[in-house]
C-alpha cells in the first residue's frame, strides 16, 4: 500500500491555522516562492544546454561579478512575488535598494521579503549545488511605500524563512517558527512533496565546514578552534572531518541533517565578515534554531543583531548547538577584541 503524499501546497493549507493574523496571505506568499523555485530549478537543470551560464558582464551591489543565472533567478523571484500580490517590497542581494512593488494589489500588502536569489553563484559553471535563501517579515508601516524600518527588523521578528537547494534533488526547506520541514521536488508531477518532516539538527557532530585556505587571515579564536577540531582525542571522537562545499546553502543543509558547524568568520580583508545579515544569515539562523541548532557571529546570537543597512555583513557560526557554543568559547578566550 502506497503512503499518502503531502504536497507543499497541501501542507501550507493545513498549517494555516498557525497564523490566525495572516488570513491566508502568508500561505499564498509561500506558494509564490515555491512556484519561482520550480522555474529557477528548471533553468538550473538545463543550464549547460542554454546560454545562461557564465558572467553577465556587470557587478552587483556587493562588487561581485554577476552571473547570467543570478540575473534570471532574481527576475523570477521578483516577478512571482509581484504577481502574487502578498508582498509590498523585495530586498534582494542583486539590487542596491529595496524593490518596491507598486501595483494596486500589492501596495497594501502585509509582508516584506528578503531574498538571495542564487546563493553560491561562483559554483554555477562547475555544476556544484547552489541555492536560494528567503526571509519574510510583517510590514510595520502602511503610509505609502515600505520604509526602512520595515526591513531593518531583528532576525527574531521573522515570520517565515527558508531555502531551496538545487542539487542531486531539489529541496525546499522552511520554517514559520513552528519547526522545520523539508520538501523534495518530484519532477514527474512538478510538485514539492513532504520528505523531511520536523527536521532536527543533531546537538553535536563530527564535521566542520570552513574555507581553510584563508586560515592565516582568521581571528585567533577560529584558528584555535580549528586546531581543536583536528586534534586526536578518541573520547570526543576527534579529529573531526573537514567538509567545505563553498555553497552556503549546501554546507548548511548537510550539517542540518548530519550535525556539524559551518564557520564564515571575519578576516583581515573582511573585518565585518562577508555573509549578508538580512537575506543569508538571518533566515538560515531562524531555520537552524527552529531545528534545535544555534547561530552566532562568534559572540552573540545572530537573530538579536540590529540591522542598520540593507546589505549589512556579519561573521557566521552556525550548526549543531554544542559545537557553536564551543566555538564561541574559543572566540571569547582568544579573540576578545572582536567582541566590540
Amino acid at each position: 500500500m502506497k503512503s499518502q503524499v503531502t504536497t507543499l501546497g497541501q501542507f501550507i493549507i493545513e498549517r494555516q491555522t498557525d497564523f490566525p493574523y495572516a488570513k491566508g496571505e502568508l500561505s499564498r506568499l509561500l506558494r509564490d516562492i515555491g512556484i519561482a523555485a520550480k522555474i529557477v530549478n528548471r533553468e538550473v537543470n538545463k543550464a549547460g544546454l542554454v546560454d545562461i551560464l557564465g558572467e553577465f558582464g556587470t557587478m552587483n551591489v556587493q562588487g561581485e561579478e554577476v552571473k547570467k543565472l543570478d540575473v534570471y533567478a532574481n527576475e523570477q523571484f521578483i516577478s512571482a512575488l509581484s504577481a502574487g500580490g502578498e508582498t509590498c517590497a523585495v530586498a534582494s542581494e542583486e539590487n542596491e535598494g529595496l524593490v518596491h512593488i507598486d501595483s494596486e494589489v500589492s501596495k497594501n500588502a502585509k509582508y516584506i521579503v528578503c531574498v538571495d536569489p542564487l546563493d553560491g553563484s561562483s559554483n554555477i559553471d562547475v555544476n556544484v549545488s547552489i541555492g536560494t535563501i528567503f526571509s519574510i517579515y510583517r510590514r510595520m508601516t502602511f503610509n505609502g511605500q515600505a520604509e526602512e524600518k520595515d526591513y531593518l527588523q531583528l532576525g527574531k521578528e521573522q515570520v517565515a524563512a527558508g531555502y531551496i537547494i538545487y542539487g542531486s534533488s531539489t529541496m525546499l526547506v522552511y520554517t514559520t517558527g513552528k519547526g522545520v520541514n523539508g520538501f523534495t521536488l518530484d519532477p514527474s508531477i512538478g510538485e514539492f512533496c513532504l520528505s523531511h518532516p520536523d527536521m532536527k539538527c543533531p546537538t553535536s557532530g563530527k564535521l566542520y565546514s570552513i574555507n581553510e585556505g584563508n586560515y592565516v587571515h582568521f581571528p585567533d579564536g577560529v584558528k584555535q578552534y580549528i586546531k581543536y577540531c583536528q586534534a586526536i582525542d578518541p573520547e570526543t571522537e576527534r579529529p573531526y572531518s573537514s567538509r567545505y562545499i563553498g555553497s552556503l546553502v549546501a554546507d548548511l543543509h548537510r550539517n542540518l541533517l548530519k550535525g556539524g558547524i559551518f564557520i564564515y568568520p571575519s578576516t583581515h580583508k573582511s573585518p565585518k565578515g562577508k555573509l549578508r545579515l538580512l537575506y543569508e544569515c538571518n533566515p538560515l539562523s531562524f531555520i537552524i534554531e527552529q531545528a534545535g541548532g544555534k547561530a552566532s557571529d562568534g559572540f552573540r546570537r545572530i537573530l538579536d543583531i540590529q540591522p542598520n543597512s540593507l546589505h549589512q555583513r556579519t561573521p557566521l557560526f552556525i550548526g549543531s548547538a554544542d559545537m557553536v557554543t564551543m566555538a564561541e568559547e574559543f572566540m571569547a578566550k582568544y579573540s576578545p577584541v572582536d567582541a566590540s
